[in-house]
Order: C-alpha cells, then sequence, then structure tokens
C-alpha cells in the first residue's frame, strides 16, 4: 500500500509539472530549518495544485464519457491518447523530465481517465 500511495504521489507531481507549466516556483537553497520548512511548505501547495488540476481533469473526462456513450464512442481512443503522450513528453523534456517517467505518468492518468468514463457509460442520462 505504501509502494502504491508513493507511486501516485510521484505521479500527481509530474503532472504538476507539467500542467501547470506557467507555474514556476523560484528555488533557493536550503540551508537551514527555516528553508526546509518554507521547500516543504511550497512542495505542499504544490501538490494541492496538483490535486485540484487532475481533480478538474478527470471531470472534464467524465463529461467527455458521457459524450463518447450516448454517440456509442468507445471510450478507447488510441490515436488521441498518442496525441496526449507525445505533447507531454516534449513538455516534460522541457522540464527536465525523462521521457520515460512521463510515458509512466501520463499512462497511469490515462488508466484512470479510462475507469472514469467507463463509469460515465454505466450512468442513465
Amino acid at each position: 500500500m505504501k509502494n502504491a500511495f508513493f507511486k501516485a504521489a510521484i505521479l500527481a507531481i509530474g503532472i504538476c509539472i507539467i500542467s501547470i507549466g506557467a507555474v514556476h516556483a523560484q528555488t533557493s537553497p536550503v540551508n537551514t530549518q527555516q528553508d526546509l520548512a518554507a521547500s516543504r511548505h511550497k512542495i505542499d501547495s504544490l501538490d494541492d495544485q496538483l490535486m485540484k488540476v487532475l481533480g478538474e481533469r478527470e471531470r472534464i473526462v467524465k463529461e467527455i464519457g458521457i459524450y463518447k456513450a450516448k454517440n456509442h464512442i468507445p471510450p478507447l481512443q488510441a490515436a488521441r491518447f498518442k496525441q496526449v503522450l507525445d505533447k507531454g513528453i516534449a513538455a516534460g523534456n522541457r522540464e527536465g523530465l525523462s521521457s520515460e517517467f512521463v510515458t509512466e505518468l501520463l499512462n497511469a492518468i490515462h488508466k484512470e481517465s479510462l475507469r472514469i468514463e467507463g463509469d460515465s457509460t454505466s450512468m442513465k442520462h
């Protein structure tokens, strides 16, 4: 369970970096306990933003899932996911993130999105 939580936290941090490209935290060396506390506070704030961004993304995914269900479109759209992945890798590379990390991150997000879209198709509208 700890490993899953850790992995989710790492993935969340990565999506924050990718999704909130305009937010660039100013960094300074951590030399004191106060610096450490301040840096941890910044991380906590970014993690909160990350969860808000992921929540917003998944609410949009749910709406897309409803549309797809009404129009008999399958949840999995491989060409669209390839576009998302390619754009994410490019954005991640600009932020110094490895392609492997971004791929793993976006695959996890995609898996959750497909779950949410699948839930949307089982809802009656």
